[in-house]
């Protein structure tokens, strides 16, 4: 997929355009985040590790997403030599505060649905959330960011990055006691590998530019600040 042309010129690359994408990937992706934990089929890396940690440090979902985040960010910035960027951070927090507020409100207890079927919902929206966060440009998430770099410096596939800081993450979380079960194998190894194929439906498709990674082999990173 690497070596796609520049985005059409029939989408805007404005401002309101690149904050509406954000937002909505933002706000899917924390939906699809608390959908995963709803299920107890087991939650993707991210929340196996900040809920495995919230049982020994009363802290909440935002701030233990917001420490990672902030790890990301002094990684991404000492790699670069660049001053560390502070919108991945605000998307860690951001995201985390609203599985905070989802979990405690708990909406999903009216979906008349298996927790089968709100695993494999959780797990689209996961996936299509982070191709529309990534191809904002705004706030790509800390994460992604490293990911992004790696597929740079080192020229791997950036699912196998992704993969790679995740089971980290997995098996960190997993240790302090956090939930993980088919939920967690399925957004490791589904949600991944369908982020790169998302990005490039909404370029080819949906007409949208993709201000992360461009060509989706030779990201550019100026763009994440």
């Amino acid at each position: 997929m690497a070596g796609i042309a520049e985005s059409p010129p029939s989408w805007s690359r404005g401002t309101t355009h690149r904050l509406v994408t954000y937002l909505s990937g933002c706000v899917l992706f924390s939906v699809g985040a608390y959908l995963f934990i709803h299920s107890e089929l087991g939650t993707d890396p991210l929340d196996v590790f900040a809920l495995g940690l919230l049982r020994h440090v009363p802290l909440t979902v935002g701030i233990a997403q917001g420490i990672i985040a902030a790890i990301c960010i002094l990684v991404w910035a000492a790699w670069y030599r660049r001053r560390p960027v502070l919108m991945p951070f605000v998307t860690f927090f951001f995201c985390g505060s609203l599985i905070d507020l989802l979990l405690f409100l708990e909406p999903a207890r009216f979906l008349p649905v298996p927790a089968f079927a709100t695993m494999l919902l959780a797990t689209m929206l996961c996936a299509y959330a982070s191709s529309l966060i990534i191809m904002s440009g705004v706030g790509i998430r800390a994460m992604d960011l490293v990911a992004i770099a790696m597929v740079e410096k080192w020229g791997w596939q950036f699912w196998v990055a992704k993969m790679s800081m995740e089971g980290i993450l997995l098996l960190t979380g997993y240790l302090m006691g956090g939930p993980v079960g088919i939920g967690t194998v399925c957004f490791l190894v589904v949600v991944d590998t369908l982020i790169q194929p998302f990005m490039w439906m909404n370029e080819r498709v949906l007409r949208m530019p993709n201000l992360g990674m461009p060509n989706l082999g030779m990201p550019t990173l100026q763009k994440v600040s």
